[in-house]
């Protein structure tokens, strides 16, 4: 017997893709328990202890609100019963309900449940916060019933670098031996109004929009010594940057600094972040540009959100890369402002809430750690802390809002390329085209 499915959930599937351990096609439609589609009842055999690929089918594909506490009083006689109990509350035969990432289902007294690996694992918190790392992990309410695989897919969005961008020429060395750095600087403090705080790329992997965006709005700030001190568009670039680009499913940062370049940005208050997740498509730019005979850009539309006055365009010249030496990006930093960064992101880093960042090898024991991801964040200073001052970390920006790490920022390891961040560092020399019809 087919089963009707409705265009929300095909579009569901054809945006999540097939299970990796089974050949399916996301457009067939269920005939048998043999069947392959993704959004049908084939998913259902989670229910029967099968841990399948399809932990959103109760929610999505039936349509349940399996958030609800769907809990009753115990029954006054329970001899025929099959239901299950959860945290002392009754729950009835075939009853469903959510345990973090995981989905439960109630057969015959006992509680049947899926075993993804979720992002936030209270037994991974308490391995951190008890142990002797240098840093604190937090239960964040944001990542709560997010599995670890869809915190890797959904929060990052970096696509590692390519062979040409890592063979990239490092500028010249700068540093003489003799020159000294401050103990610790903070881009803010030497520019003030000028660097601007972290966004929220929320569910949508576009952290190759982000930095990018955001590293460029500072050093337009600084190098036009306060005349243009908008923040950039990520937007800008999720929507219009479409080259060999996937918008919030992962972008490469050569490509957004290329889009710099020739068409340039507008600030985010003219284009507003207006992505929540991977789902969110939109294939209409909403902005436009033109290259004259001079090779300048001209903007070709007025602002989504109709502010005529800020729709000048910024652009940037080729970007450079700053050799992988700590005294030659603090160097860097000192003198023209925040760098772009690449580092290597592991399962504990999403649980970052204060303190010096550093690998923990994971909870071995209780954590899956098999899934590493790539993701590109904002450097605007250093410092040292201890009385032999050998505790060095960089201060850096990421793009999950103020909420996460510490007001939105995080410590790291610096000096020991911890998570490869000082492997490949980026910077720019950016403008404002204020020609913008």
């Amino acid at each position: 017997m087919r089963i009707k499915r409705s265009v929300d959930i095909d579009n569901y599937c054809s945006r999540n893709g097939c299970c990796n351990s089974r050949n399916d096609d996301c457009n067939l439609l269920y005939i048998s328990k043999n069947a392959t589609c993704y959004c049908d009842t084939f998913c259902d055999q989670e229910t029967l202890g099968h841990v399948d690929c399809c932990p959103d089918y109760w929610k999505v594909c039936t349509g349940q609100n399996i958030e609800d506490n769907t809990a009753t009083n115990m029954p006054d006689s329970g001899n025929d019963d099959n239901g299950c109990f959860k945290h002392g509350s009754y729950y009835e035969d075939k009853a469903l309900s959510k345990d973090n990432c995981n989905f439960c289902y109630c057969h015959n007294k006992q509680w049947i449940c899926t075993t993804h690996t979720c992002l936030v694992e209270p037994s991974l918190i308490s391995y951190i916060n008890t142990g002797n790392f240098g840093w604190k992990a937090y239960n964040y309410s944001q990542f709560w019933g997010m599995t670890l695989k869809e915190g890797f897919e959904n929060r990052l969005g970096t696509v590692p670098p390519s062979p040409s961008l890592l063979s990239m020429n490092e500028m010249a060395s700068r540093v003489s031996l003799d020159e000294e750095f401050p103990l610790y600087f903070i881009s803010s403090y030497k520019w003030p109004q000028y660097i601007h705080r972290p966004l929220d790329q929320k569910n949508c992997a576009a952290s190759w929009a982000f930095s990018t965006a955001s590293v460029a709005a500072d050093r337009i700030a600084i190098h036009s010594e306060g005349r243009h001190i908008a923040n950039l568009s990520p937007q800008h670039l999720i929507s219009c940057n479409v080259h060999n680009q996937n918008g919030c499913m992962g972008g490469h940062i050569d490509g957004a600094w290329w889009f710099l370049r020739k068409r340039g940005l507008v600030s985010h208050e003219c284009y507003p972040y207006m992505m929540e997740d991977s789902n969110s498509v939109y294939t209409t730019c909403g902005i436009s540009s033109i290259s004259d005979n001079y090779g300048k850009s001209h903007a070709t539309k007025h602002c989504p959100n109709n502010l005529e006055d800020s729709n000048y365009l910024h652009q940037c010249s080729p970007p450079y890369r700053v050799p992988s030496n700590e005294r030659e990006i603090m160097k860097e930093i000192f003198e023209n402002g925040p760098v772009q960064a690449v580092m290597t992101v592991y399962e504990d880093f999403f649980l970052y809430k204060t303190g010096i960042y550093k690998y923990t090898g994971g909870n071995k024991n209780n954590f899956d750690n098999n899934l590493i991801g790539t993701h590109s964040v904002k450097i605007i200073g250093w410092g040292a802390q201890g009385n032999s001052e050998k505790e060095k970390f960089w201060i850096v920006a990421n793009s999950w809002g103020h909420t996460w790490g510490e007001n939105g920022y995080f410590r790291i390891k610096r000096g020991e390329n911890e998570c490869g961040i000082e492997n490949l560092i980026i910077a720019a020399w950016c403008h404002v085209n204020t020609n913008i019809y």
